[in-house]
């Protein structure tokens, strides 16, 4: 295990996190970004050189897809290297093409190239993002070279549309971007990339122009060139970050300037902060303020403990991260800190006066630079006009009097307990007794009674057991030293006891934070409505800060609308009952302006902050969800950076919460239009074409019938196509008996006729009816001797007999036979319909039965593909069930079952 420099070990957590990152990323591919500020620059270019270099030392390159835009030189570049085939897509009669993911993991090479990682795929292809396919090349183990430029990154989006007026709607997650194991910037002067882009290099000439007026003004890429090489920075900073914790370096490493200001309860702190920002300004670095709760600081009076959040807010107002730290000393905790966050240069302000106790004991200042190392320490004083009286410490009485009471109780006991060992032990063990109690009242009761305890037990000690007896003089001075050391162990015991009473108070609230995040994230990933998240939402709100909380949504228009979920502390309404919710107009107009700015407003902001509530905005990854309004019991509960973090900590996960609820909606309610889409075009098609066929027949034997001459046909030729056209109008009867049928059967509107009935006599009917399309198909039945009677409804189960017979005539060829055979078991019959043909393809036993299923061999006749739907839906409405399966000497075969009249099915 590596030791830190310091001496400290490190985090075991830590350890562990960074073990399991190691071991999920060895079997995962490396991930390479060229990355720039636009297009042009050549980032395309120089991953192909990486790519070209890579192939010459032997490893197998694959390029999977890039982009050329007619650049001979970077066209050039690929020769030599093998290609993948692209995908082709159909989309609005369009060929187009798209990167092979499924052929490139098939050929699975050790480096793959695909250019433009921010694309948008094509319908059809496996992701609807091409960082998708990335994503799954590495999970795959496959390295891969990409390109990216940065107004594509998902964060930036809105910072790009604010510079160049272009809403770029191509965005890779940040997350991607930040997890990739190399990021190389291609970067090029803002004149040098408007020249390439005059002489055509960048885009077409005409485009070239348009562009040389829009998108690629000198201010634009002067802009971006900024955002992407403090993209790069921010990146760089956090890998030496990283390594630096990797490696267990404790020293900062001065490579990017970094500045921590320490602030506290003095009229300095202001003007600390103040210098803070100028410097962090000048050296155009990041810097914190930080505040530090020391066991003495927590005794400060309520007005100085205001000071200290407003200095802390007026940091955020100028720009800097804020911190609430706890520990016993300032400079340790301040240092600490100021290694762990990389921190070049920390600020502390000069002692306003500089008596004989901080002579003796030293400063703040004295104890930061001595742990300074190799952190630069700036010390900055008031000037004499502005300097005040810094507040004194109250040092108030944090037991009440009950706990003195029973430190009181605590020190009889033990006197007790010690006048019953006079004269068997020795005075040495009687001073024990006393320390245990005054170990229990410190433990239990704090400083203050465990203090008074320590000294009753001193005079006691002194006045009943030390010789004289009932005095305290002492004849022995080494009795002296007897009562130092024990006053002295029992403040130090007390003082520890205290301390880590403290200490697990502090980790208390961590944890419940800890908590807090952890358990709303959990139910938030539960919930499948905005109603359950909001509820729950103002349920972990209140949970940290009392008062009242309600999410607000907007409407379709986008104006936020009347609460839809109330809560207080303890307390939940629904929305028809909250008249007394305290969010007037006024209110919801600020509601309003922080959905539309997707900022917080009101209490404790910069934005209408007389406002009674603060209104945080539900920020997801796409949209605004909407307002949670949150009126505390007190406004300085969020004055506390901490509980402002742990808020917007909430609010955030419950935005992408919510959006996940938003987008499965949206994706069921297009699934389902999707769905009702199919089935109407599938619906109109099958009218159009099955009712052609018929009609057409019938148009024309009602044609000749009435313009042929009288004696031109004979009797027969006169009966055959009126035989014709009664048939095909029976069959449109039957195809739209079908389509009513089954929408009966589906909304339930048909009412069985249950009675009993024989099923050989129904086949009999059935087999009159269909004479015609089983003319060519030879019958056989076989039915149980003493087959008992079906309960049913006759009507029904006569149109499941012609559906199926006739389903059998249509999908086997001419002259083979079809079977019919009918058993009884227990308290039910079995009925098996089977034919000679060519059976059903795998996976289609089940399928036969959904509605517009059709399996149409070549010369069969056509139809809607509710036949079998309408069979299953009628079956089923008897309490029986009915399968398909492939028959074992060929064919297909359906085997239904059906209650017999002794047992009637409700």
């Amino acid at each position: 295990m590596p030791q830190r420099i310091d001496g400290q070990r490190p985090d075991p957590d830590a350890l562990l996190t960074r073990v399991q990152q190691d071991e999920s990323r060895a079997h995962r591919g490396r991930l390479k970004i060229f990355f720039g500020a636009t297009a042009g620059v050549g980032k395309s270019y120089a991953m192909l050189e990486a790519a070209r270099r890579q192939h010459a030392d032997g490893v197998d390159v694959v390029v999977g897809y890039v982009e050329l835009h007619g650049r001979p030189e970077t066209e050039a570049l690929l020769e030599g290297l093998e290609r993948l085939p692209p995908m082709h897509l159909q989309h609005r009669g369009l060929d187009l093409a798209e990167f092979d993911l499924d052929a490139a993991l098939a050929r699975h090479p050790r480096l793959m190239l695909v250019d433009e990682l921010a694309h948008s795929n094509h319908t059809g292809a496996r992701h609807p993002k091409r960082w998708m396919d990335v994503e799954e090349l590495l999970d795959a183990g496959v390295d891969v070279y990409t390109t990216v430029n940065v107004q594509h990154l998902e964060s930036l989006k809105d910072v790009v549309a604010q510079i160049t007026g272009v809403d770029v709607r191509e965005t890779v997650p940040d997350r991607v971007f930040a997890e990739a194991d190399d990021v190389e910037l291609v970067d090029l002067a803002p004149d040098d990339l408007l020249g390439r882009l005059a002489e055509g290099k960048v885009y077409v000439p005409e485009k070239a122009r348009e562009a040389a007026q829009g998108f690629f003004r000198k201010g634009n890429l002067i802009a971006l060139r900024q955002l992407a090489l403090r993209s790069t920075a921010d990146r760089v900073d956090a890998a030496m970050r990283e390594y630096r914790d990797r490696h267990a370096i404790a020293q900062p490493w001065a490579a990017n300037e970094r500045l921590l200001v320490c602030v506290g309860p003095d009229p300095l702190s202001a003007r600390l902060v103040r210098s803070a920002r100028r410097m962090a300004t000048a050296l155009n670095a990041q810097w914190l303020a930080v505040y530090v709760e020391t066991p003495s600081l927590a005794r400060l009076p309520q007005a100085a403990r205001d000071r200290i959040l407003a200095t802390l807010k007026l940091a955020e107002q100028l720009g800097a991260e804020t911190a609430n730290l706890s520990g016993e000393t300032v400079a340790a905790t301040v240092m600490d800190f100021a290694r762990q966050r990389n921190v070049s240069k920390v600020i502390v302000g000069k002692p306003l006066r500089n008596g004989w106790l901080q002579r003796l004991k030293g400063t703040l200042v004295d104890e930061v630079i001595r742990r300074s190392g190799t952190i630069d320490v700036y010390v900055v004083t008031a000037e004499p006009e502005t300097e005040e009286r810094a507040p004194q410490r109250t040092f108030h009485r944090n037991s009440q009097w009950p706990a003195y009471l029973k430190s009181i109780a605590v020190v009889a006991a033990a006197t007790l307990v010690c006048s019953q060992m006079t004269g068997r032990f020795e005075r040495t063990n009687i001073v024990m007794i006393y320390l245990l109690g005054t170990v229990l009242v410190a433990a239990r009761f704090g400083r203050g009674p465990s203090i008074l305890a320590s000294i009753l037990s001193v005079a006691l000690f002194d006045f009943l057991f030390v010789p004289p007896q009932y005095s305290f003089t002492v004849s022995d001075t080494q009795y002296a030293i007897t009562f130092g050391v024990m006053l002295g162990t029992a403040l130090l015991i007390s003082n520890l006891a205290t301390r880590g009473r403290r200490q697990a108070s502090v980790a208390r609230q961590r944890e419940r934070r800890t908590a807090e995040l952890y358990a709303l994230s959990r139910e938030m990933s539960r919930r499948r409505t905005l109603d359950e998240l909001s509820k729950f939402l103002c349920r972990h709100v209140l949970a940290s800060v009392d008062g009242e909380a309600v999410v607000l949504l907007p409407d379709a228009d986008g104006r936020i609308q009347d609460p839809t979920h109330f809560c207080d502390r303890g307390n939940e309404r629904a929305a028809a009952s909250l008249a007394r919710y305290p969010v007037p107009g006024n209110d919801l107009g600020i509601a309003q302006w922080a959905w539309d700015h997707r900022q917080k407003a009101g209490l404790a902001t910069d934005t209408l902050a007389s406002a009674g509530a603060i209104f945080f905005p539900l920020n997801a990854l796409k949209r605004c969800i909407g307002v949670l309004a949150l009126r505390p019991l007190e406004a300085r509960q969020l004055q506390i950076p901490e509980q402002m973090h742990l808020l917007e900590a909430l609010v955030n996960q419950a935005a992408v919460a919510m959006e996940r609820v938003q987008l499965a909606a949206a994706a069921q309610e297009a699934g389902v239009q999707f769905e009702s889409e199919r089935v109407r075009n599938v619906l109109l098609s099958a009218i159009s074409h099955d009712f052609r066929t018929p009609l057409a027949t019938i148009i024309g034997s009602a044609s000749t019938l009435r313009d042929s001459a009288p004696g031109r046909l004979d009797e027969q030729q006169r009966a055959t196509l009126l035989d014709v056209l009664l048939h095909e109008a029976e069959r449109m009867n039957r195809l739209i008996g079908n389509l009513l049928d089954l929408t009966r059967l589906s909304e339930g509107g048909i009412e069985l006729k249950r009675e009993p009935f024989a099923i050989d006599e129904i086949v009999g009917a059935v087999l009159g009816r269909l004479n015609v399309p089983l003319a060519v198909h030879p019958v056989s039945l076989d039915f149980a001797q003493n087959l008992p009677l079906v309960q049913g409804d006759e009507v029904m189960i006569e149109q499941v007999f012609v559906n199926l017979l006739e389903n059998a005539a249509k999908h086997t060829p001419i002259g083979t036979a079809i079977a019919v055979s009918a058993t009884s078991r227990g308290d039910w019959i079995d009925v098996i319909v089977s034919d000679h043909g060519p059976g059903f393809a795998a996976g289609d036993e089940e399928r036969v039965f959904a509605k517009f299923h059709q399996a149409r061999p070549e010369g069969a006749q056509s139809g809607f593909g509710l036949g079998l739907a309408i069979c299953k839906a009628i079956i089923e409405a008897h309490g029986g069930t009915i399968h398909a399966s492939n028959a074992s000497g060929g064919g297909a075969q359906f085997l239904f079952s059906l209650p017999a009249a002794a047992q009637v099915i409700a």
